[in-house]
């Protein structure tokens, strides 16, 4: 899992995107499911955040990592908690899929 901060192009995208969040977990329509999760959030770099155009993806969109965000101490507890949340509770969220490239 990449740092908040990295800066990524998604595959066939030609826009950079600053990842924002991780693990975002959007409403699910289905009951079974506590919510639908992503593993990331970004905005296009170097615009920024627009409310309106959040974007979601996952590990397997990346094409390439331009720039690693900030590392220390606290991101590595952050890694050890959510990789020990995530064999805990993982199953229970739907894995949000990404319907196509961004331009």
């Amino acid at each position: 899992m990449l740092p908040i901060g990295s800066i990524v192009y998604l595959k066939e995208g030609t826009s950079k995107l600053m990842i924002l969040n991780r693990a975002p977990i959007l409403p699910s329509e289905n009951q079974e499911q506590k919510g639908i999760m992503y593993d990331y959030t970004g905005c296009i770099y170097p615009q920024g955040l627009d409310p309106n155009n959040v974007l979601y993806f996952n590990e397997e969109n990346i094409d390439k990592v331009v720039s690693e965000g900030y590392k220390d101490e606290e991101e590595e507890r952050f890694q050890e908690i959510y990789d020990n949340w995530m064999k805990e509770n993982g199953n229970t969220f739907e894995k949000g899929t990404v319907s196509g490239p961004l331009k």
